[in-house]
């Protein structure tokens, strides 16, 4: 029954990082454009669900929103003031351009929030439910389905939408895109936009039930770049498939061998992997 408990919380974590990851493999799938600063994005989430509860108060739905609202904005801001421009330039401008603006959230959340971990104040969300004998934490469960359900949800509206038809369009061939009446900065900057969101809404999910502090960030976009190589650079369902495995492992290998165990077995299956399917799970060759 304990195994069982380990299995179900690993995966509630999992849908965690399926939904933040899939914002990262869509910039990678509309555009071939790294973004390393998607893990900062994340810890603003986390910061931005804060703000809403001391000056708003409500619950997730309230702070998710706000978090989801604000890294829309941020990301397609992002994009406008930076990322079109860069992409004109060679490959190692793009690298430094999001590394740059990596440190700059960060180290503008350590001036303003202060290095120290911190935690939401009390919600709503406490306590354990028993699911036939199995205990679990309600801020977990709600985060964890949470995020499964908006997960699923973005990729039904890149693939049964007219919106997510245009991204797809634009991220097959930009030149007949335009040809065919679509404007490519347009679904561009949408798709930074709901990147940054995703990653935002995660965040507020893991402030339920984490501490965190400016730093966390650099922890999540390593975690995001494992889950979407795992799965396969550009396929949303490959982060989500991948998200769940990496969040499995962390669980298991935690109960097994140790929690300061736990990456390091993650990143041994993760290298064992790309040596065989360097194309990651569901990506193409």
């Amino acid at each position: 029954m304990i195994l069982l408990q380990v299995v179900v919380g690993g995966l509630l974590l999992g849908a965690v990082y399926a939904l933040f990851s899939s914002g990262l493999t869509l910039i990678w799938g509309m555009m071939n454009f790294i973004n390393f600063a998607h893990g900062e994005f994340v810890m603003l989430g986390m910061y931005a669900a804060l703000l809403a509860v001391l000056w708003i108060g409500g619950g997730p739905v309230v702070f998710g929103l706000a978090a989801a609202l604000g890294l829309f904005l941020l990301g397609v801001i992002v994009y406008f003031a930076l990322i079109r421009e860069v992409m004109r330039g060679p490959m190692l401008a793009q690298i430094l351009s999001t590394f740059g603006l990596a440190l700059l959230l960060r180290y503008a959340a350590f001036w303003i929030f202060s290095p120290n971990f911190i935690t939401l104040p009390h919600t709503a969300l406490a306590g354990t439910i028993n699911l036939a004998g199995i205990l679990i934490s309600i801020p977990q469960l709600v985060a964890g389905l949470a995020a499964a359900v908006l997960a699923t949800l973005m990729h039904v509206a890149l693939m049964r939408t007219a919106v997510g038809s245009q991204l797809r369009a634009v991220a097959e061939d930009r030149t007949a895109a335009m040809l065919m009446g679509i404007r490519p900065d347009r679904m561009q900057a949408l798709a930074w936009g709901l990147a940054a969101a995703s990653a935002g809404i995660a965040g507020a999910l893991m402030a339920i039930s984490f501490p965190f502090s400016p730093a966390v960030g650099e922890t999540f976009a390593l975690t995001a770049f494992v889950v979407v190589t795992l799965g396969g650079f550009g396929s949303v369902p490959g982060a989500m498939l991948a998200g769940l495995i990496v969040g499995l492992i962390q669980a298991l290998s935690a109960y097994w061998f140790g929690p300061i165990y736990k990456d390091v077995v993650v990143y041994g299956l993760f290298v064992a992997l790309l040596w065989l399917r360097p194309q990651g799970l569901l990506g193409t060759a």
